[in-house]
């Protein structure tokens, strides 16, 4: 006989299939939330956005205060503040969303085959979203000057400047091969070492390029305050470097291999050999 409790059972899960049942979290009502894994990304794109939104305001936002309060934060000021901004999100929503940030970073692990295509798309626009809504929160809060424009803008030759983008990016997505995909590295540590990097790159490359590293970061304020002198450098240096960089490391990660595989075979052969089997006669 059928219990009451189980009848309940079959409608809640017949109503979720329909797309009106609860939410993954047993909450509100809802049609949107139709399945676990729509959820699941929702989420995901909502962590992207909120962290590039955070990372834009907080490394955009200190350079226009740098400007327009007389240099009170100075260059070593900005570069630390973009360092850690970039590691307090890594460390807020890494964990839900991987704390991409970056287009070229989700195309790179897209191309790796350590994210799904499918998703790739989602990612960007919520990258490029919370991008915009930065850019468009600090117009709205400050009086932009054309000095205090807080896009990336080359400082000398587009081609210096696509060179440095290039080798930063390198280095950036170098880093984060390192730290956060390779299950030998200490994955506790990836926040602080992504963050440093970011930190190291914008001092080097910050007077020559902007260091930006990100197509993401110079899209955004360059739409809302509508300059876009060589922007192109920031479109395809960034997904240039990155890619090379997950490449170069993707290529050294599996060195060991060999000798893995040596290991393996002579443990094999040595539980093969007659010494071995007789030596294990005799112990029986």
């Amino acid at each position: 006989m059928t219990s009451r409790g189980d009848i309940i059972e079959e409608e809640r899960i017949s109503r979720i299939e329909k797309g009106t049942g609860q939410d993954c979290h047993g909450g509100i009502e809802t049609v949107i939330c139709t399945s676990p894994s729509i959820v699941c990304l929702t989420q995901k794109l909502i962590a992207e956005m909120i962290g590039t939104y955070f990372i834009i305001f907080s490394g955009c936002g200190v350079v226009v205060v740098n400007i327009l309060y007389g240099g009170k934060v100075t260059f070593p000021g900005i570069c630390l503040t973009w360092g850690l901004i970039v590691m307090v999100m890594i460390y807020s929503v890494g964990h839900i969303s991987g704390a991409h940030f970056n287009p070229a970073v989700t195309i790179s692990f897209a191309v790796f085959r350590r994210f799904p295509w499918s998703q790739v798309p989602s990612y960007i626009c919520a990258q490029l979203g919370g991008s915009l809504l930065a850019s468009l929160t600090l117009r709205i809060m400050f009086n932009i000057t054309p000095e205090a424009y807080f896009g990336t803008i080359p400082t000398d030759s587009n081609v210096r400047a696509l060179v440095s983008e290039i080798i930063i990016s390198f280095l950036l997505m170098f880093v984060i091969s390192g730290v956060a995909t390779d299950s030998r590295a200490i994955g506790e540590l990836a926040g602080i070492a992504v963050g440093m990097t970011i930190m190291l790159n914008v001092f080097v490359a910050g007077p020559i390029s902007g260091a930006s590293m990100n197509p993401a970061r110079s899209l955004g304020p360059a739409i809302v305050m509508g300059k876009y002198k060589g922007i192109w450098v920031y479109m395809v240096g960034p997904i240039i470097g990155i890619m090379a960089g997950g490449f170069v490391y993707n290529f050294i990660r599996f060195t060991d291999k060999p000798l893995r595989e040596l290991t393996k075979s002579s443990s094999f052969l040595r539980s093969a050999s007659p010494n071995n089997n007789a030596s294990s006669s005799s112990n029986s």
